[in-house]
């Protein structure tokens, strides 16, 4: 399974992004997908995370409320909408593919498969 990441770029406070995970096989549409982000000097957190039917999802509380994810299997992407972004959110976000189920969404550890990363910027 390989992941491409996309959508990301340079906005202002309180614009918003979605950022797109494609996947290259159709074994996606079994795999939890989630998202992850890494800022410079700091270790990669989790921020959202959805099962493959989609009717599970998962969202950091740093971004509950303003970061939404989807999944549209038969495209084999998955989608996380970045509403009113922040300074804080500046980072590089990582998708990322596992089926070890949905109690091992939060853990970057039990993710098999992980997509390049794209970068957002946020300034103030």
């Amino acid at each position: 399974v390989q992941l491409q990441a996309s959508g990301g770029g340079l906005v202002q406070a309180g614009d918003s992004l979605r950022l797109s995970c494609a996947a290259s096989r159709r074994t996606f549409s079994r795999n939890v997908v989630g998202w992850f982000r890494q800022a410079p000097g700091k270790e990669r957190e989790f921020v959202a995370a959805i099962n493959w039917t989609g009717g599970d999802t998962s969202t950091a509380d740093s971004v509950k409320g303003r970061f939404t994810i989807s999944r549209d299997n038969a495209k084999n992407t998955v989608y996380l909408q970045m509403n009113n972004l922040k300074p804080e959110d500046t980072a590089v976000y990582y998708c990322a593919s596992h089926i070890a189920g949905w109690g091992a969404r939060m853990s970057a550890s039990e993710y098999n498969y992980w997509g390049q990363g794209t970068q957002v910027t946020v300034s103030s």
